[in-house]
């Protein structure tokens, strides 16, 4: 009698450096506002840092997608601010206007900074991971995250974001041993962190740099390459079989080139990525995740099924996982949503 073969992961199988046709997919924000399931449990937690911090709410929204959808991976539900709120910063957030900080702009205001996590902060979306892996099937796999250090002291220095996160960048320049302080603090705090989570059951995490594209090629290096190559170096230490992600939003081909570097498994791809030059360029180094204009999504019919197939014939025989460029938006028709799962799939 054959033993049966244990269920694999086709997304983790491409981050180990197979090729999977058609290729695994899961979406960034796939577990938030366009879903009414959704909605419901955001209105029973009241505001959305209760829902972040109540481990049987976030483990509920990050399962609903793959109930629906039937996605290759679950990303837990949290948010990258955790990260300063569990350092002692002031955080809310403001309906219709995002996240505001007690901004970290100056010594005195790093200094009342604690350098380590608050449990009580952290400790919740541990426990969350852990109830979504107990919940998940074997071939789907599960994904946790940070915001990169970068990203995160921009919305630190400023409060809230910005258009062009120019306090941050102002900082970094006019007192760069301070700004370097900040980096350090959330290079060790995030890989604590991000260790935890693989600790949590998370077999995949993925480093958000959501304003990557705004720094000239050596602060890029400074600020966004270097942190990220001690972040991966100090977790796989912990945790030498994970897999990492960076998403670098808005970073030219020659810095995805230089991140390609720093020992991470793939990149996202944003929708402004040049697929053909980043394959060429990347794909003998990592995988490469993308890269649907979310816009496209809320626009649907030829629009989204041409690029689908575009992003398909531009990926085919390379290690790819399918994602949208950026995170899906609350507007998006859940149609459009199957629609997509349907001609992703197609030939599976």
């Amino acid at each position: 009698m054959d033993r049966a073969q244990p269920t694999r992961s086709a997304f983790l199988d491409v981050l180990d450096g197979t090729v999977v046709d058609p290729p695994p997919f899961w979406m960034m924000r796939q577990a938030g506002r366009y879903l009414p399931e959704y909605r419901e449990v955001r209105a029973q937690a009241g505001d959305f840092l209760t829902l972040c911090y109540t481990p049987k709410l976030a483990a509920e929204v990050t399962l609903q997608p793959i109930r629906r959808f039937g996605f290759d991976a679950a990303i837990i539900f949290s948010d990258i601010l955790v990260v300063p709120h569990a350092l002692g910063a002031q955080l809310t957030f403001e309906a219709g206007e995002g996240p505001r900080l007690s901004p970290v702009a100056d010594a005195a205001a790093l200094a009342g900074l604690s350098d380590r996590l608050d449990p009580a902060k952290v400790e919740p979306v541990y426990e969350a991971i852990s109830m979504v892996r107990a919940a998940l099937s074997p071939e789907v796999a599960l994904i946790g995250f940070c915001g990169a250090p970068w990203t995160v002291a921009t919305y630190m220095v400023a409060g809230r974001g910005t258009d062009d996160q120019a306090p941050a960048r102002l900082l970094a320049l006019r007192d760069e041993a301070l700004f370097q302080r900040l980096i350090d603090m959330l290079v060790e705090t995030s890989i604590a962190h991000l260790a935890a989570q693989v600790t949590a059951g998370a077999q995949a995490v993925q480093i958000f740099d959501t304003w990557a594209g705004v720094l000239d090629p050596a602060s890029f290096e400074r600020w966004c390459a270097e942190p990220l190559r001690r972040i991966v170096a100090g977790l796989k230490a912990i945790h030498p079989d994970v897999r990492v992600i960076a998403f670098p939003k808005g970073a030219t081909l020659e810095a995805l080139e230089r991140l390609a570097d720093t020992g991470i498994n793939a990149i996202g791809l944003d929708w402004s990525a040049d697929r053909p030059a980043a394959r060429a360029r990347l794909s003998g180094k990592v995988a490469l995740q993308g890269n649907l204009d979310p816009l496209r999504l809320i626009a649907g019919g030829a629009a989204l099924e041409a690029e689908v197939a575009r992003i398909r014939a531009d990926f085919s025989g390379a290690r790819h996982i399918f994602n949208l460029g950026h995170g899906i938006r609350p507007e998006t028709p859940i149609a459009h949503v199957e629609k997509l799962v349907e001609a992703v799939r197609r030939g599976r």
